[in-house]
């Protein structure tokens, strides 16, 4: 009991020596610990002005982390940006598939495919794959030269957006101007009647891309017109000694098929067909 009560008078002594201490504050008593003091401010630096972005770091002691864009020259806001980036990214195949060599390698294959007459050997996933893998590979020069000339530039501020832009699809206008042919072009010149004078420079891009994807169905299909005629040399050589010896009712493509893949190995045809594939390009 007697614990209690001295813990009661040591509460009530701190309480009433705490409230003369504020007072005291408040009227100024203890001018050495007064609101505003150097030694009591919770800032260590005086406020200043900034003339540079490092000068701006160097005030900014509170929080290092700042966002720019373009050294904040304002020509595109941070919100369109990212729009135009997810854009960008949505579109990408779709432009891999129709502004590359993509299309006429995997149609090629899939002739290959058909006229071996294996329908699930080599598998869709193995076909798509090798065909992105042969596109990188034809298509890494062009690639490089738009990394170089216009995302290297536009990243460092040298060239604008609408420069770099223009920069970066030259190089995929002269591979597709190399693939086209001039019949195709000047089909849709006809079509939107605009006057082209030959050149290169004044095919606009929505004329020059679909003629190159028509071209481009036109050489796989051409391409694929020559895997099919040895394969369809076995199918007739097959079904005719099936004939003469009287056998009607078996199939001939069940017995022509061990050896249109005995011809294909025997002639090395993964070797020839992708070669010739990546040869046509250049």
């Amino acid at each position: 009991m007697s614990i209690c009560l001295l813990l009661l008078v040591g509460i009530l002594c701190i309480n009433v020596k705490t409230e003369s201490y504020a007072a005291e504050l408040r009227h100024g008593v203890d001018s050495n610990l007064q609101t505003g003091d150097t030694e009591s401010r919770t800032f260590i630096e005086d406020s200043g002005t900034s003339e540079t972005p490092e000068d701006l770091k160097e005030l900014n002691i509170s929080n290092d982390l700042t966002i720019t864009y373009n050294n904040g020259n304002g020509e595109l806001s941070g919100s369109l940006r990212i729009f135009l980036t997810l854009t960008m990214i949505a579109l990408a195949p779709l432009l891999i598939i129709m502004l590359t060599s993509f299309t006429r390698i995997i149609i090629v294959l899939h002739f290959t495919r058909s006229a071996l007459n294996t329908n699930t050997a080599p598998p869709n996933q193995v076909m798509i794959g090798l065909a992105l893998i042969l596109t990188f590979f034809i298509m890494n020069p062009v690639f490089t030269e738009a990394y170089n000339e216009a995302i290297v530039p536009f990243d460092k501020g040298e060239i604008t957006q609408q420069e770099a832009i223009d920069t970066g699809l030259k190089p995929f206008r002269q591979f597709m101007y190399g693939q086209t042919q001039i019949k195709d072009v000047r089909m849709f010149s006809e079509i939107v009647e605009y006057e082209w004078d030959g050149e290169l420079e004044s095919i606009p891009n929505y004329i020059l891309v679909p003629s190159f994807i028509v071209s481009e169905l036109r050489s796989a299909f051409m391409i694929g017109f020559v895997i099919y005629i040895p394969f369809i040399v076995i199918d007739m050589i097959v079904a005719s000694t099936l004939m003469s010896m009287g056998m009607m009712m078996l199939p001939p493509t069940t017995i022509s098929m061990p050896f249109k893949i005995l011809l294909f190995v025997l002639a090395d045809g993964w070797s020839l067909i992708i070669g010739s594939l990546v040869k046509s390009f250049k």
